[in-house]
């Protein structure tokens, strides 16, 4: 390990308004009517002790990959929408958390670096900006024009965690892991200083590419993503297959390989154990004594015959979910060729392998049928949505749309197996959605297709219960407002925040 204590200061900046593209003027701004607030019973997943509070700590929202917050989102009251444009190409905010004062942090893609960023949640000022190395995704997307390959890439800083003390945890595109603290000086300034430095190239294969090592001759292995056990250690996977931890105290680094295998999802983490899902199986761990992980079961799935439109890999597009209200279940999605599958699992370590799968469900339409997001769960409910045909930004321009469908899954209360409760039609092209418990009201991100060519995008509701669209309120129109698989985020004061290609919007309540 190599601590560091080094300051960067940056100053304030002024939100930029991302421009709507021509036909804003033609579309509905508004559909639907204000909900009434209906919190859904249940318990949410235990708060990990290494992490922000529920709802405010990665991607996911929680430990458990719940993709549920308990703050209210939006209710359709007059919502007005705001926005910050981080760069004229690219500077999607993908991934945001929250500070104990409900600052937003966040990290944004540019195509000259990744940017950790410090913003207002009223606002969106740019408060403090930590500039994260190049991907070489980016540079080889640059001089082989081959833009593809920004768009599969989950690296470089994309999955990051917020700790328990406001500290973001992330690995960037050099194969170190950063542990960064935001401070604000006497001046009312705000900085950001690296407090922890760990470098994985003793274990992780870093020949990549650069624009000083154009033609690397070795192996390059992009550190996926990070995320902490319930002993504080920090685990790390890599795309080829790499699952390793490094212990904060003293460094130390352990790994072992899934030989032949690629990781391109994030991971989710309770007190029993790491669940990880490769393009070929998914696996539960834990850590030994000195920290090397050890698979304490894998179950391997219908990886199907080739990569899908909408998928990143040949294999599930989902961050393992850990829920259940009687049982400790695990649910992923498979890659089957005709429908994909929602699979659930018994995760304990003692289950008969005959018995560890609860349910295979198949969802979408026969031939058109994909997700590479996670699932959200809530008790023994669980959603999945459907993002066959959408690729990157360019997929869905003068006016097309995805294929679509929502779906609700619930597992009997007897364990016996999975039954679907309703399917909906709502086309969320590639968003991570989320549920508020305390409203009772899902968040996606749609688009319908248009016979005017018009990309129009909309933060839309629906009802848990009975699947129902209730409102939704255009954020904006073309290819800049496109979250091309950045997550819907709810915030504390109940803002829904949408990572776009240019970079964030958000839609809070007026009324």
């Amino acid at each position: 390990m190599c601590a560091t204590a080094l300051a960067f200061a940056t100053p304030v900046a002024l939100a930029d308004e991302i421009p709507l593209a021509p036909g804003h003027r033609l579309v509905d701004h508004y559909q639907g009517a204000p909900a009434t607030p209906r919190p859904v019973p249940g318990e949410a997943p235990d708060r990990h002790p290494y992490l922000a509070p529920n709802g405010r700590s990665g991607m996911h929202a929680d430990g458990a990959g719940s993709g549920t917050h308990p703050h209210p989102g939006p209710l359709g009251r007059a919502p007005r929408v705001t926005s910050e444009k981080i760069a004229p190409l690219g500077g999607e905010c993908a991934t945001v958390t929250f500070d104990t004062a409900g600052r937003l942090l966040t990290v944004c893609g540019t195509f000259s670096g990744f940017l950790l960023k410090l913003l207002d949640p009223g606002t969106l000022d740019t408060l403090a900006e930590y500039r994260l190395p190049q991907r070489s995704s980016t540079v080889e997307a640059i001089t082989r024009l081959d833009f593809e390959k920004i768009f599969k890439d989950t690296s470089g800083g994309a999955y990051f965690y917020l700790d328990q003390r406001d500290r973001v945890v992330l690995a960037d595109s050099r194969q170190h892991i950063l542990r960064i603290a935001h401070s604000q000086g006497a001046d009312g300034s705000w900085k950001f200083t690296v407090e922890d430095d760990w470098d994985l190239t003793p274990l992780v294969p870093h020949d990549c590419v650069g624009w000083t090592n154009l033609f690397p001759s070795g192996v390059c292995d992009p550190v996926t993503s990070v995320m902490p056990d319930w002993d504080g250690r920090i685990w790390w996977v890599t795309r080829l297959g790499r699952v390793g931890t490094v212990d904060p105290a003293t460094g130390a680094l352990r790994a072992v390989r899934l030989d032949g295998e690629e990781i391109q999802n994030s991971f989710s983490v309770a007190e029993d154990g790491v669940s990880i899902v490769s393009d070929h199986a998914l696996y539960s761990f834990r850590a030994d004594a000195d920290g090397t992980p050890r698979i304490r079961w894998r179950q391997t799935y219908d990886r199907g015959t080739g990569t899908k439109p909408g998928s990143v890999n040949q294999g599930s597009g989902t961050t393992p979910d850990l829920f259940g209200t009687r049982e400790d279940y695990v649910a992923i999605t498979d890659n089957a060729d005709d429908r994909m599958n929602v699979l659930v699992y018994r995760r304990g370590a003692d289950v008969a392998e005959t018995e560890r799968l609860v349910c295979r469900v198949p969802v979408f339409r026969p031939g058109a049928s994909t997700t590479d997001n996670s699932l959200i769960s809530w008790g023994d409910s669980l959603i999945v949505e459907n993002n066959y045909g959408y690729e990157n930004p360019a997929t869905l321009t003068f006016g097309r749309s995805v294929t679509g469908g929502v779906t609700r899954i619930d597992v009997r209360p007897d364990g016996s197996g999975c039954d679907t409760v309703w399917e909906s039609d709502v086309r969320s092209p590639s968003t991570v959605p989320k549920l508020s418990t305390v409203n009772g009201l899902l968040y996606f991100y749609e688009k319908e297709p248009s016979a005017l060519g018009i990309d129009a995008w909309y933060l839309t509701a629906v009802d848990f219960r009975t699947g129902q669209r209730v409102f939704r309120r255009l954020t904006g129109t073309g290819v800049a407002y496109d979250n091309n698989w950045a997550p819907i985020t709810l915030g504390p004061d109940g803002t829904a925040y949408v990572g776009v290609f240019n970079g964030i919007v958000a839609v809070r309540d007026e009324a």
